[in-house]
């Protein structure tokens, strides 16, 4: 997962990318608190906009990569000692 720095609020979270229309956001206790659109109980509260915006910069700046699952997903194809 890569770091995303919202350009809004400045929250970070991580992300990965599966397809153009799949992103898995991890959010943080810290980050939740933190993201000025992210309230309430509702269908939206767990969109965020400016954060969604800020994904797909980091996605069209080479900084978040499509994840193609082509190594193993426990490891991200690292050796694990």
């Amino acid at each position: 997962m890569d770091k995303v720095s919202c350009g809004s609020c400045g929250t970070c979270v991580l992300v990965e990318k599966y397809s153009d229309q799949h992103t898995s956001v991890q959010w943080n206790k810290t980050a939740r608190a933190d993201c000025t659109e992210l309230t309430g109980n509702g269908p939206r509260a767990h969109t965020c906009g400016a954060l969604r915006t800020s994904i797909d910069e980091a996605v069209a700046a080479g900084a978040v990569h499509v994840s193609t699952r082509d190594v193993d997903v426990r490891t991200r194809g690292r050796t694990l000692a």
